[in-house]
């Protein structure tokens, strides 16, 4: 029967017959475009992985381009609770003998006691506290004049250099104690006061006021048997590129700090080196793999962008550096690093031990020696490779283009598609129109014949 919405009787059915035929018109280019849509987008996806697993080795080789990666010391004391060190990568590997005769100590004074605790009135005025060369004011005024409130106007102070106030509640009343947040000699604390302060006083003619706590002394520290004076417990380079930090005073005892290159975190690097570059070999053998059972390649096989990236890349792994110094490390395989059957680098750590052990330094510049280290090369040319308008960048955009171009060329299709829909619905349709007129005709002439007198030959 007729289609509804479709004027006429015959029995085509117009819309399944203009779908049928425009399905079947659109069918061989909808195949076309699916099959190049989806070699697009899988060279697309291929690209972006080879990308990204570049990027992602290049940002592996930059702990390792540079020689001072390696560069790192570790330090130990035969004694850490006397003294313990760091060292920096200047500081050259030995064993330096110290002994701490005495440790910097910060200056700390306690006033005389106020017998009604922190709450005591003790008067208006001017305090000026002197910490070494440098020092502050603070006004105490008749609002504001406990002792909490000389606590108080002391630590708030916006330019204090500092002093610390703080009120201790004894047996015998209140005691504000003020120390020094700076250790040595020269930070020692004094308190001149004006106005009804005087008790709280304290200088170098008058400590009546106030009972010495703690000094404020030097650190003094023998290095290989000379004597060496530092205001903090810290002591700067007195070995080169070392620092020593003071524990403990123990005059007479000896503790033997020891600096040596950091080998462990070199083989950390090392391995990372190795375990970022097999991530890379992965993405490469897969991109241009070949399966023979299924008869199948991967998405790049073939491809001379590929093949042009690996082979660069085993050319610098396999190349000797020599600049590295010495016949003894001069390629990856001389440190243990050699190359598997499937492609993955594969690590020695007994050899590689030993070349840290043995000729570190070597194998620092193996690495980073500058242009020609590995890593400073691998670097370089993956950083060419990855830059805009190198070749890769290029084949993305043009595979972008590519898409681009498809995903309009679906469009046109469709619209095209809606045009020839429209001109079949509009030519069947008038088809079954004429058919339907007909079918009426024919049944006005046959209910016509049919009401004819019938002839005898009676």
């Amino acid at each position: 029967m007729a289609t509804s919405g479709i004027v006429g009787g015959s029995t085509i059915d117009v819309q399944s017959l203009v779908s049928q035929l425009v399905a079947a018109e659109r069918a061989p280019l909808d195949a076309q475009l699916a099959r190049a849509n989806t070699k697009i987008t899988t060279q697309i996806s291929a690209t972006s992985a080879l990308l990204g697993a570049l990027s992602s080795f290049q940002s592996a080789l930059t702990g390792l381009r540079t020689t001072t990666v390696f560069s790192g010391r570790s330090t130990a004391s035969t004694d850490a609770t006397i003294a313990t060190a760091s060292a920096a990568s200047t500081a050259v590997p030995g064993r330096y003998d110290i002994e701490v005769e005495q440790l910097a100590t910060s200056h700390q004074i306690s006033s005389v006691a106020f017998v009604d605790g922190s709450s005591s009135v003790v008067g208006n005025g001017q305090l000026t506290i002197s910490l070494g060369s440098t020092s502050f004011s603070v006004n105490i005024e008749s609002t504001a004049n406990t002792l909490a409130d000389v606590r108080n106007a002391i630590n708030q102070a916006s330019d204090n250099p500092g002093v610390t106030a703080t009120i201790i509640n004894a047996a015998d009343g209140a005691h504000l104690v003020l120390t020094s947040t700076q250790t040595g000699s020269a930070n020692t604390i004094q308190v001149t006061a004006s106005g009804d302060l005087s008790q709280l006083e304290y200088t170098a003619q008058n400590q009546a006021n106030y009972t010495q706590l703690r000094a404020a002394q030097d650190a003094i520290v023998r290095v290989a048997g000379y004597e060496t004076v530092s205001p903090t417990n810290v002591v700067e380079n007195v070995i080169d590129g070392v620092s020593i930090n003071l524990l403990k005073a123990e005059p007479g005892t000896t503790v033997s700090i020891d600096v040596t290159y950091n080998k462990t975190a070199a083989k950390e690097k090392v391995n990372q080196f190795v375990a970022a570059y097999n991530q890379l070999r992965g993405v490469i053998s897969s991109l241009g793999s070949y399966n023979a059972a299924t008869q199948t390649g991967g998405p790049m096989l073939g491809d001379s962008l590929l093949t042009g990236i690996d082979a660069e890349i085993r050319r610098t792994l396999s190349s000797p550096v020599g600049e590295a110094g010495g016949g003894a490390v001069q390629t990856l395989a001389d440190i243990g690093i050699t190359t598997q059957a499937n492609g993955t680098l594969k690590v020695d750590e007994v050899k590689l031990s030993a070349a840290l052990d043995n000729h570190f330094d070597a194998v620092s510049r193996l690495f980073g020696t500058e242009e020609t280290g590995v890593a400073a090369r691998l670097y370089t040319q993956i950083g060419d490779r990855l830059a805009d308008g190198a070749a890769l960048d290029t084949r993305t955009d043009s595979l972008q283009a590519q898409k681009r171009a498809l995903e309009k060329k679906a469009a046109d299709n469709e619209v095209r598609m809606n045009l020839v829909r429209q001109a079949y619905l509009k030519q069947f349709t008038a088809l079954d129109t004429l058919l339907s007129s007909l079918s009426a005709t024919s049944a006005y002439l046959g209910q016509q014949i049919d009401s004819l007198p019938k002839w005898s030959n009676d």
